[in-house]
């Protein structure tokens, strides 16, 4: 069921259609419509700082390489050689001019053209150029946030981003330096579930005070009731399937900076000094209060406070979550804090991430039933209003983000 005029029938105002998160057809053409046209996330500046640097990333299930060149370009290549077909790049990151395929010796340089082949008699006349690594048709990069879109023409990076380009200023206004980096390393978190599952999941505020009790009440946290009936945090749609929980209404009411951080100035006094330095005491406390942004950029990546998760789908029901915590450049002290308290919530014993993985393949299973065929997403319909800017805003714990998503979702895939 993948023709446009039957997206309508499977897509409603207040409701999904279950097979949308488990049919198989309908998971090829995302891949088509969304993963291999739209901008997707790729990775950041910070994961390759040197020239010649590359680090082996993905669009959706294709692995891609992305490479610093000599002259500093960043590059976004296929792992394929030009020849047979066989992959050119066996390591995760590294530093190297070039790529030799391990098949017959074909050798590429970082920028993806093919330098040589050998026994090159046998090829006498041939072009060169036309035999390249495949690559991605453009690459952008927004502030160090490297994106990709196999697409030759379409939307700008800054166009498809909107309003929600703003929440990545946020985030790095957070740091001293104004620069974030991407260097803690990865964990990988692979569930039996639909990707989809997992994009509404990001900026759903419905969810935390339930699946998430155990840890908020072994942490003592009071982070379960910034999602609670009495909340003045917000969801958000800004628009081009991009969401965000805006929980700055709450931190601004109690008002303490880095009270968003279940901490202080004084343990992070390194840290606040230098933002006050970097902004001056009055907006460096105010960044403080406002702390870091909750906010999911369609389709895969997810900045989430301290941490960021990167969405890969390999299949229907299979996905793999990277994640990694957030570093502030030249913030030691706050960068500690953040890999532990990442450690904590989505490391090999984190209990945040495990709870929400066991809730994405429970749902997949679900709507693999017959009944109810329909998965409904009206809470909070009735009040949703637009804020100062124009963007559709609700209850922290009303469904806004998920309409969103599906609006938008409906309106690519209706281009198929």
């Amino acid at each position: 069921m993948t023709r446009a005029s039957q997206w309508g029938e499977l897509i409603r105002p207040d409701r999904v259609h279950g097979s949308i998160y488990s049919d198989a057809d309908i998971f090829e053409a995302e891949l088509k419509q969304i993963w291999y046209k739209t901008w997707v996330y790729v990775g950041h500046e910070s994961e390759i700082p040197e020239r010649d640097d590359f680090v082996v990333k993905s669009i959706g299930p294709q692995p891609v390489i992305m490479t610093r060149d000599k002259d500093g370009q960043v590059h976004l290549l296929l792992n394929r050689c030009s020849h047979r077909g066989n992959q050119v790049c066996l390591a995760d990151k590294g530093n190297q001019r070039t790529f030799t395929c391990p098949f017959h010796s074909w050798t590429f340089a970082n920028d993806g053209h093919l330098i040589g082949y050998a026994f090159p008699d046998g090829y006498q006349g041939q072009d060169k150029s036309q035999l390249g690594l495949g690559r991605v048709a453009r690459v952008a990069s927004y502030r160090g946030f490297v994106f990709g879109s196999f697409a030759a023409e379409g939307p700008s990076l800054e166009e498809h981003l909107g309003g929600a380009a703003e929440t990545i200023d946020r985030l790095l206004a957070t740091s001293p330096t104004g620069e974030i980096e991407i260097t803690a390393g990865f964990l990988k978190h692979r569930v039996k579930a639909n990707w989809k599952f997992i994009l509404e999941n990001e900026c759903d505020g419905y969810h935390p005070a339930f699946v998430h009790a155990s840890i908020f009440s072994v942490a003592d946290s009071g982070i379960g009731s910034l999602y609670g009936a009495k909340s003045t945090a917000v969801t958000r749609d800004y628009g081009n399937g991009h969401t965000e929980v805006d929980l700055r209404p709450e931190f601004r009411r109690i008002g303490k900076p880095l009270g968003w951080f279940g901490t202080n100035t004084e343990r992070l006094s390194d840290y606040a000094g230098k933002m006050r330095t970097a902004y001056g005491e009055q907006r460096a406390d105010e960044i403080m209060i406002d702390g870091t942004p909750h906010v999911m950029i369609f389709p895969n990546l997810f900045i989430a406070e301290i941490q960021m998760f990167v969405l890969q789908p390999l299949a229907v029901d299979d996905t793999v979550q990277h994640v990694t915590a957030l570093q502030f450049k030249g913030a030691p002290d706050m960068n500690r804090r953040m890999r532990q308290q990442t450690m904590g919530s989505v490391g090999p014993a984190g209990l945040l991430l495990a709870d929400d993985s066991e809730m994405y393949e429970r749902s997949h299973r679900g709507v693999l039933m017959r009944e109810p065929e329909w998965i409904y997403l009206g809470r909070g319909l009735h009040r949703e209003r637009r804020d100062e800017d124009g963007y559709l805003v609700g209850h922290a714990t009303d469904e806004v983000p998920s309409r969103g998503i599906w609006n938008h979702y409906r309106r690519v895939m209706e281009a198929l």
